[in-house]
């Protein structure tokens, strides 16, 4: 076993790079494992566009001073703060950038098992090494909660995916594909299946789409009056999600828990909205039964009404999100999983993001029923990275410390 390590950072995605690039400038020892942007390179459509604005698609590092806007001024490629869509594929190659700038020792290994030792905690990696840590950052993204309908549970990956599962869609050329959902992820897939020369159609259980609003890059005076918002649209909630983790942390459990289920629910990005409105769509309808017959896939879906449809298709995408449940984290020991308190199969957090276990520790979609929607985004790593390094500077390497009772007060049930 090696040496015990401060702090170690599980995943390197943009809360896991912009975590380590604040805990470096404190000067606070840490190891962080992962495939640098793993998640955006390998799970999401190529030639998809990111919802969020340019001003509002960093990561962060303490001084600021490497946001995508002078990544793209550096490499000549069109930006704008405000209107202008950012590529996935600009996107993915600012996160290397920034990692290679400020976390060069990013380890590529995957963690394969987290277990409690004596000291802290031990990780096993996949390449079989072990390390020892007193503290562990859990920053993995949404991949381990990827949620697929029951229905279709049955089905071999050869009928149905997950959309995370996706990358190059050059393979479904030719071929019949639905997409259920109607996210952003359903819509962005819709879209790049059709450019990939795909018959595609979308079905969804919602009535009709909802989709971001449009905003030129210039902004008249009337609008300017509006807060400029990273969640989108002037809305002074919005700012408050973005700009107020801490006092979201101290709303009523049953009130955070009802605005992280209904706040910036299910919507495209407008520079997709005219491709996919001429696509067949099937909104209204409920995915009952699903059954592979002869290489092909039947659906049976049913309107409001009652009205029952059948439908045949190669392959089903579930574009159907994600579902936080700490049981999906099968690289957790069991011990380390039954241990944990948590709300709606989220970890319970301390106002530092510690868990109910001490110096274990969860950051992004996981923390999003404690800190709020931000957390669903990568917006919400300027609030965590600048939170934790502040926690781990404060407080000396070996202690490992209890969360507060308050701590724990505050995000129980009520």
């Amino acid at each position: 076993m090696s040496n015990v390590c401060p702090v170690a950072i599980i995943g390197a995605g943009p809360y896991g790079l912009s975590i380590a690039a604040y805990l470096r400038a404190r000067g606070v020892e840490f190891r962080i494992f992962g495939t640098p942007m793993y998640s955006w390179q390998a799970q999401m459509p190529s030639g998809m566009l990111l919802k969020s604005h340019g001003f509002a698609s960093n990561l962060f590092d303490p001084q600021h001073c490497y946001p995508l806007k002078r990544f793209c001024a550096k490499n000549a490629i069109e930006y704008n703060d405000y209107g202008l869509p950012v590529s996935l594929e600009t996107f993915t190659a600012y996160g290397l950038s920034f990692q290679k700038q400020f976390v060069p020792d990013v380890e590529d290994r995957a963690v394969v098992v987290l277990e409690q030792s004596f000291d802290g905690f031990r990780l096993r990696l996949d390449n079989g090494d072990t390390v020892a840590a007193r503290r562990v950052v859990v920053a993995v993204g949404a991949s381990y909660f990827r949620y697929v309908p029951g229905c279709l549970s049955h089905l071999s990956p050869e009928s149905v995916s997950h959309s995370s599962e996706h990358h190059d869609l050059s393979r479904f050329k030719g071929r019949d594909v639905t997409v259920l959902g109607a996210g952003a992820s359903a819509l962005d897939l819709v879209a790049s299946l059709h450019g990939a020369g795909a018959t595609v159609r979308l079905t969804a259980r919602r009535s009709s789409l909802e989709w971001n609003t449009e905003y030129d890059t210039y902004r008249p005076l009337w609008r300017r009056w509006y807060p400029l918002c990273g969640l989108g649209g002037g809305d002074w909630r919005k700012r408050f999600y973005e700009y107020g983790p801490m006092l979201f942390r101290y709303l009523p459990t049953k009130t955070r828990l009802q605005i992280v289920r209904t706040t910036l629910g299910p919507a495209g990005g407008w520079p997709v909205r005219k491709c996919v409105e001429q696509m067949p769509l099937l909104l209204g309808h409920v995915l009952r039964q699903a059954e592979s017959r002869n290489g092909r896939l039947r659906l049976r879906l049913v309107a409001a009404n009652g009205a029952e449809r059948e439908l045949s298709t190669d392959h089903l995408i579930a574009a159907t999100g994600y579902r936080v449940d700490v049981r999906r984290l099968t690289f957790l020991s069991e011990s380390l999983r039954s241990r944990l308190l948590s709300i709606e199969s989220a970890p319970l957090l301390s106002a530092n993001f510690e868990s109910s276990i001490p110096s274990l520790y969860f950051v992004g979609l996981a923390s999003a029923n404690t800190f709020g929607p931000v957390m669903r985004f990568t917006l919400g790593a300027r609030y965590t990275a600048r939170r934790l390094a502040w926690h781990f500077a404060r407080s000396s390497p070996s202690e490992i410390a209890t969360p507060a009772d308050e701590s724990i007060r505050v995000a129980t049930v009520e």
